[in-house]
């Protein structure tokens, strides 16, 4: 009955206080799924549309006055599609979406509309969250990508120096609160609409792709307000990069000119790259949350290496620079190789198989490499999963780089304990002080042992066949033996 009672107010023509103060009521109340069910009707939700100058597409936001009842009137819309499902489908027929981008539109070039901005972009990442036909919608009728785009670069106050390539200003104070939230509203939005951009059609699509990646990576240069909030922008930027296609990813890098502090490799600008980077290693020493907040940034990063020379080799300068001291195992230390490898042999399945994936795409995908610098037992998930445990490279085709092992390691490799992957001490050898007996029969202890726990199925005997792939012990030893008899020349 309130709830009603307020909207029926709302409907008259009244001062604008009191359609603040009661904007501010229903903002409460609309928290409460139990109290929208009755009242999410398409009256109702028309009534805060033109509150939130939602229904008029011509009318300019020109009444400073108003901004408030618009910016309460969106905050309602934000808690009632959130909570109601019939509030979703009711977006959809009243077409919520292009009026909220018509409002996008109109906050071009105007002041103090930054609190109106950061919630339209709220509600239209609500919208394109909870309902795939808005979506759809945003992207193919209402060119979302480019509307969103548009209002990041706004938010990030872009200045281009060149078509893909926007100014580093490195004396400019970080962003404020409300220029962070709407940058990252828009981060949200826009990493919705692009889902499903895995592949580039037109030249057109392309240069919208190019265009958002570039000011992503002025995104990871930039700073917000506070170290948390710097975090949470980066981190939506990474999500979103994450759906721009691969072919696209090279902007994130730019030719380094004189005047540029930056880090440089070969040439080349690797700012953006050193922020994922040392975003990534503070992901990994968080201890938590790996699936959500690290396997993002590091897909990203493997897709780049994969794609782009110049960063797999700036990438690998870092994280695994040539191998000096092997006293210790891959695992243990402080390094980012370290802290990878312990991810190689992790509980949860997804960051263990990225976390080797990176890896292995450093090392160019060739199993002797990436064994040197891991261990065989830190990498045998990896390789049983690829069908590589007979070494060998992956798929994917490199270009060849010099020879980097340096004389410490050259000289230390000899006596490395390839399952290890660390340099051991020669261990003595328990069976030289027994006799010939006594070895037979722990050799036959040992099999006994095997062969019962192999029959009580407590353990499965496995094998490589000869394509490097795992298969259980018998067919594995069979195929080798009809592999060695299609071999062999006959008299």
């Amino acid at each position: 009955k309130l709830f009603e009672g307020i909207l029926n107010i709302l409907e008259k023509d009244t001062k604008t206080s009191c359609q603040v103060a009661c904007l501010e009521a229903l903002r409460i109340l609309s928290r409460d799924k139990k109290v929208l069910v009755p009242v999410t009707t398409k009256r109702n939700m028309q009534i805060l549309m033109r509150l939130a100058k939602l229904d008029t597409v011509e009318d300019p936001l020109e009444r400073v006055s108003e901004f408030p009842v618009i910016v309460e009137a969106l905050k309602c819309l934000c808690n009632i599609i959130f909570n109601s499902a019939v509030a979703q489908k009711l977006s959809l027929e009243l077409n919520l979406a292009a009026m909220l981008c018509s409002l996008l539109e109109k906050c071009k070039d105007q002041q103090f509309v930054d609190d109106i901005k950061c919630f339209d972009l709220r509600l239209l990442f609500l919208l394109s969250l909870l309902h795939t036909d808005i979506r759809s919608q945003l992207r193919q009728e209402l060119q979302g990508v480019q509307v969103l785009t548009q209002a990041l670069e706004s938010s990030l106050s872009v200045r281009w120096t060149e078509e893909y390539k926007a100014a580093e200003d490195h004396d400019r104070p970080p962003l404020s609160l409300q220029e962070t939230d709407c940058a990252i509203e828009a981060l949200k939005a826009l990493f919705n609409v692009t889902l499903d951009s895995w592949n580039v059609h037109s030249e057109t699509e392309s240069h919208q792709f190019r265009y958002m990646a570039a000011i992503l990576r002025h995104c990871l240069l930039t700073a917000g307000p506070t170290e948390d909030k710097t975090e949470e922008l980066h981190s939506n930027a990474i999500n979103l990069l994450s759906n721009v296609p691969v072919s696209c990813l090279d902007v994130l890098i730019s030719p380094s000119s004189q005047e540029e502090t930056d880090i440089k490799y070969n040439g080349m600008n690797m700012g953006a790259i050193q922020i994922l980077l040392d975003f990534m290693e503070k992901r990994i020493d968080k201890g938590s949350s790996y699936r959500e907040g690290l396997t993002p940034v590091l897909s990203l990063l493997t897709a780049c290496c994969r794609t782009h020379r110049n960063i797999r080799k700036f990438i690998k300068a870092q994280v695994l620079p040539p191998l000096r001291d092997v006293s210790n195992r891959p695992e243990v230390g402080t390094t980012v190789r370290n802290k990878l490898v312990r991810l190689m042999t992790h509980v949860d399945l997804g960051v263990k198989q990225i976390a080797a994936e990176f890896l292995f795409v450093l090392c160019k995908e060739r199993v002797d490499s990436l064994l040197k610098y891991t261990g065989y037992g830190n990498a045998a998930g990896l390789l049983a999963a690829r069908g590589l445990l007979a070494g060998g490279r992956g798929d994917h085709w490199y270009s060849d780089d010099e020879d980097t092992d340096t004389e410490e390691y050259k000289s230390a490799k000899p006596n490395i304990n390839l399952i290890t992957g660390h340099l051991e001490e020669p261990m003595p050898n328990p069976m030289d002080e027994m006799t010939e007996e006594q070895k037979e029969y722990e050799a036959m202890k040992l099999v006994n042992m095997f062969d019962k726990l192999s029959r009580d199925e407590l353990i499965k005997p496995m094998g490589v066949r000869p394509d490097g792939t795992m298969a259980p012990l018998e067919e594995a030893v069979s195929q080798y033996h009809t592999n060695k008899q299609d071999s062999s020349d006959s008299d």
